[in-house]
């Protein structure tokens, strides 16, 4: 049976898709609580790492050495820093760089880790099997930029665009993607748009909406993306 890591950045997105699927246990490892559950063919692990590198990162390697997936989704939100895309569209990651690692003092550009590179690519398969996925929202493949900032600010966001070509911008993936990377783990990362700098016509949506909003957009992707994971 196919074993599915599925890392969430919220609960409110966790619990979303955990209503659609078959709970079968609920455990703890270092106060991280997994949710086992089935999927037609597939066995699911869920578990929300919290925010920022360090968080999602250590819940990465506790999924790979305790409970050996075959592959994990990270899944939550993210602010668009890109024109191309709207509140509410969703992300498929391509590539994953961590915008504010920063070595230029040993002549290395912003972004680049020894040892691992600029930026670490989305396993193919799965990027090719989530471009399938048709849902009631626009989807976009590209980069997805981490760092442990909330970016708040235009200019900051144009920066990273500009620097990096991504399309968003959070506070986990990447971190996830280094640690599949070192470890030899397929993974992927999905996200919602929370803002953007199009201003859509979703603009005036409320934070407690678009979560809920995002939740079951993410919740409905996740579900169709797992059915289709050979």
């Amino acid at each position: 049976m196919k074993k599915i890591g599925i890392i969430f950045a919220l609960k409110e997105e966790l619990e979303a898709t955990l209503k659609k699927l078959t709970l079968k246990n609920e455990y703890k490892i270092f106060d991280l609580t997994f949710y086992e559950c089935e999927k037609k063919d597939k066995e699911c692990i869920l578990v929300e790492c919290g925010i920022g590198k360090v968080n999602a990162a250590r819940c990465t390697q506790i999924l790979i050495d305790n409970l050996e997936v075959d592959c994990i989704l990270n899944i939550g939100v993210a602010g668009g820093v890109s024109k191309k895309v709207n509140i509410c569209d969703v992300v498929i990651g391509d590539k994953l760089v961590q915008h504010d690692f920063d070595l230029r003092a040993f002549n290395h550009e912003r972004g680049y880790i020894p040892n691992v590179g600029l930026y670490v690519n989305c396993d193919e398969y799965l990027i090719r099997t989530a471009e399938k996925i048709k849902i009631d929202t626009n989807t976009h493949v590209g980069t997805i930029a981490s760092g442990d900032i909330f970016v708040t600010e235009l200019n900051m966001g144009e920066k990273i665009n500009s620097k990096f070509g991504a399309l968003c911008v959070e506070m986990e993936g990447a971190s996830i993607a280094q640690v599949c990377y070192l470890s030899n783990v397929p993974f992927l990362v999905i996200r919602s748009i929370s803002d953007s700098p199009n201003k859509s016509a979703n603009n005036n949506i409320t934070f407690d909406e678009f979560l809920e909003k995002s939740s079951n957009t993410v919740a409905k992707f996740v579900n169709k993306l797992i059915e289709k994971i050979d």
